[in-house]
């Protein structure tokens, strides 16, 4: 695995528990700062896909195709209930454990309801529409949908980091959108960050999870509270810190774990570090 000089953040990758890697830091305007490994290869999202699937969301709600109030779900949820993970549609089934608004539980399937409920609207088959509104607008020539919409996607580094600019600086929603997208939604739930534990609250938005003040996470405690992004049990994230102005893609073949707790929080301090001397940020 080889770096790019200038980051001794991403180069203590080369000592994680893992087979293959790869990282990046970019910024506003879409300019990786730094990289690691091959930014080429292709790896398994696993939930980090949601950011994908909602930003697909997000731009079939500009084109008007759905509404963030849509009904989708159980009764009384909405397409804005399903990216905020506030529907009480159970993980993995389409068990519903909570009435709308009441819990943060953290459902893959309410991603696929999405996708569904796009699909329906659009007559596009969702990983098609994924590609259409996200994807090739992007350059992202190497991901795809190949699975559920909840964790069945591929990408690489190099596309990751086009999406994560997006998400800094976007042109394929509205500003009113993205601020939407990245500010809480039903604010005051609690619910748990898999892996994390319970979060009193668990605060979320339209797809992405808000760092706020959340103890433990997987984010630096050096991250800003605006902070927002995702990670995947196939040992992947991707953060956006706008305080920064900078993100971080990180992509692995070892799926999360023990081995990958401690060592996040404080690679993820280290590149905060490295990016707030870049940028000469006090």
């Amino acid at each position: 695995m080889n770096s790019t000089p200038g980051s001794s953040a991403l180069q203590s990758i080369a000592e994680w528990p893992v087979d293959n890697a790869g990282a990046a830091i970019v910024s506003a305007s879409g300019e990786t700062i730094a990289a690691f490994g091959d930014s080429g290869r292709v790896y398994e999202l696993a939930s980090v896909t949601k950011l994908l699937v909602a930003h697909a969301v997000l731009v079939a709600v500009e084109e008007g195709a759905v509404e963030l109030d849509t009904p989708a779900g159980p009764p009384g949820s909405t397409v804005r209930h399903l990216l905020a993970h506030a529907s009480g549609l159970d993980f993995t089934t389409d068990e519903i454990r909570a009435a709308p608004g009441e819990q943060r539980i953290y459902s893959s399937t309410g991603y696929e309801v999405l996708a569904d409920t796009v699909e329906s609207a659009t007559e596009i088959r969702f990983a098609d529409y994924l590609a259409e509104a996200v994807c090739e607008p992007l350059g992202m020539t190497a991901t795809a949908l190949t699975g559920p919409a909840g964790h069945g996607a591929q990408s690489t580094v190099a596309d990751l980091s086009r999406l994560a600019a997006e998400l800094l600086s976007p042109r394929l929603i509205s500003p009113e959108l993205h601020a939407q997208q990245t500010s809480v939604q039903f604010p005051g739930i609690d619910g748990f960050v898999p892996g994390y534990g319970r979060q009193r609250p668990n605060d979320w938005g339209l797809g992405p999870e808000l760092r706020d003040s959340k103890r433990p996470h997987w984010t630096g405690a050096s991250n800003s509270p605006q902070t927002f992004g995702h990670f995947g049990q196939a040992g992947t994230f991707l953060w956006v810190d706008p305080v920064l102005c900078a993100s971080c893609v990180v992509l692995t073949d070892r799926p999360f774990g023990a081995w990958a707790k401690p060592l996040w929080a404080d690679f993820n301090d280290t590149v905060v570090t490295e990016i707030r001397t870049m940028n000469n940020i006090h």
